[in-house]
Order: C-alpha cells, then structure tokens, then sequence
C-alpha cells in the first residue's frame, strides 16, 4: 500500500490513500457521539408517541365505527359504519351538519377577530416598550402576567366577572357609568362572543407581545436613527423598517396564535359549561357536547377527524404562500449566489 503526504491547511501532513488502498475504519468514540442526540431524543419521541399520535391514530379508527355508550366497555366490537359518521358530519342539510357548520363558521370569525387583536396588541405593546423609560421591567412583567396564570384560575374569575346581579363587569359598566338600562347578560345569548373574545385577547395578547419584543431585540438601532436623520416619523420607519425586518416572526407567530385559538377548549369549556351559548358554540367544544351529551362517539370522531384535515390544508397552504412570498420579496438568486468562491 502506498500513500502519499498531502500538507493540510493548518500545516498537519495526512494520508490520502490510493484508489486500491482499504477504507478507514470509523472509531466507536465517534459513533457513540453521532448516536448520543438520538438518544438523548428518545425519551421525548416515546412520550409524543403515546401522548399524541397513539390517541389520534385509535379516534380515527373510532370514526369509522358505529361507537354509543353500547359499546364504551369494549370500543374494539363495535360495528364497522364505515364513510357513514363522515356523511353525516358534512350533511349541511340534516341537523347535525347544519350545527356543525355553524359552530365552524362562529369558530372561524372568533379566530379571525382573536388573533388580529393579539397581533395588534402585542405588536404596539413591544413597539412601546422598545424605548427606555422608569418601570420598563415592571411593565413587561405585568404585561406577562395572564400569560403566566393558570387557564383554569384565570378563566373562572373572568367568569364571576361577568356575572349579571354581581360581576364586576356590570358595577362599573351600568352602576357606576350609567351604561344601559339595565345589567347585560354576558354569559348567554349574543354578548357570549364579545365575552369569549375578551377573555381570549386578554390571555393570548402577551405571547404576541413576548415573541414580538424578542423579535425587535434583533432589529439594529442604526437602522431607526438614519431613518431618522433622512425625515420619517414613527409611521415610515414602522412601516419601512419594522414590520418587514419582523416578517419572519410574524409568519410563525400568526400561525401558533390560529392554531391555538382554533383548537381553544379550555376556555369555553370553563367559562360557559359543558353547553356553550350558540354565539359562542365553538367547535372544539361543539365536538365534546356532540360526542358526551349524544353519547354517539363515531361521530364525534369523525368530526375531530375533519377538524384535523381542515387544520392541516390550512397549515400547509399558509406555509407555501408564505414561502412564495419570501422568495418573491428576496428576488432572484444569481448565477454564482450562495457558492463558495475558491481562494486564489
């Protein structure tokens, strides 16, 4: 075997072998290192397996049979309904569709007015807080504070809020402004919403404001004091300057808020009960009174089936559009771009 010293960069010789010579062997100390992330992971993918994707993969199984409290003891022996709880979700004609959609279309619009305001909220509060001033710490702390308490604990005191005879809500609001002629219902009938998506805002709006506060920590300061010197206000450098250095926070941002807020249970659940006003009838929560007061578990299956679907086109349409525009806004790679040149 013949080889041949070849001068490394750093001035180290090595061995390059000839086509014929035998491969190197790799040594265990190296294998072992390529295989400690794998396994340091582990732990955490058993736990996504039988936390998330065990549950999921049994209720799509459970959507294609006829599941009732008949066969609760042993779901495995109930029959085969095949495409049937399918076609009675997507029955817009039939009770059970018609209600459905409904609660997709409240679903969708309280979605939509949610995270737009949370998106709104954050942004001006980490806009704000970008300038230095007495209690800027104290400010962002409390700021982060419904984020930090406990759904259930901050859900429940809003809830006795909005009491009619003796919520908060209604003392300042009719006691002592005067507004109304008399106390407002606010945990049933059409005020439900307005209820829901106060409650909503008021616990999502510090996440927007944390990762948005992050995401302005990586704008350079530079960049506001030549704007400037050049003669724009606050609105130009906001608007030339902020909102497109923060494109790509917002993209994730507004799709962590549409997901959670899509799939929000917990809040509805506990301020309103098991059965939610039908202004505020959420589809997470219209699924659980579908699939617990009907005792019908198939179709309540198939319905957290098509929510499933649903999220999924939505995710993965929102995520080519916003990989189309990043590509249009950085324009055209050209020819020698992104390649390493040799050194002469």
């Amino acid at each position: 075997m013949t080889t041949t010293a070849i001068e490394k960069p750093h001035g180290r010789t090595g061995q390059r072998h000839t086509p014929g010579a035998a491969p190197r062997r790799r040594r265990p100390g190296r294998l072992r290192a390529r295989a400690l992330p794998y396994l340091l992971l582990l732990p955490a993918l058993l736990l996504e397996l039988l936390v998330h994707l065990v549950p999921m993969l049994i209720g799509i199984v459970m959507s294609f049979k006829e599941l009732t409290q008949f066969f609760i003891r042993d779901w495995v022996a109930a029959p085969w309904a095949g495409l049937d709880n399918y076609a009675v979700s997507v029955d817009f004609d039939a009770p059970v569709g018609e209600a459905l959609l409904k609660s997709f279309v409240t679903t969708c619009l309280f979605t939509l007015c949610s995270v737009g305001l949370c998106w709104l909220l954050g942004a001006a509060a980490a806009v704000f807080m970008q300038e230095t001033f007495r209690g800027r710490g104290f400010l962002r702390a409390l700021f982060l504070v419904p984020y930090a308490l406990p759904v259930y604990a901050a859900v429940i005191t809003w809830a006795f809020m909005f009491q009619r005879d003796n919520g908060l809500v209604n003392h300042v609001l009719h006691d002592q402004l005067g507004i109304g002629d008399s106390p407002a219902f606010w945990l049933i009938g059409d005020n439900a919403f307005v209820t829901l998506l106060v409650v909503s805002v008021w616990k999502g709006w510090p996440f927007a404001f944390l990762v948005l506060m992050a995401g302005l920590q990586n704008i350079p300061r530079e960049m506001y004091e030549a704007a400037a010197l050049d003669g724009a206000g606050l609105w130009k450098q906001l608007r030339h300057i902020t909102l497109p250095s923060l494109r790509p926070v917002n993209q994730v941002l507004v799709l962590v808020l549409f997901l959670w807020t899509f799939n929000d249970f917990n809040t509805p659940f506990v301020l309103f009960g098991k059965a939610a006003p039908e202004a505020a009838d959420l589809i997470s929560l219209h699924i659980y009174q579908s699939s617990y007061q009907t005792w019908n578990f198939g179709t309540g299956s198939a319905m957290s089936v098509l929510l499933l679907l649903f999220l999924l086109a939505v995710t993965g349409a929102y995520l080519l559009l916003t990989a189309r525009a990043n590509r249009t806004t950085r324009g055209p790679r050209t020819p020698g771009e992104g390649r390493a040149t040799d050194a002469p």
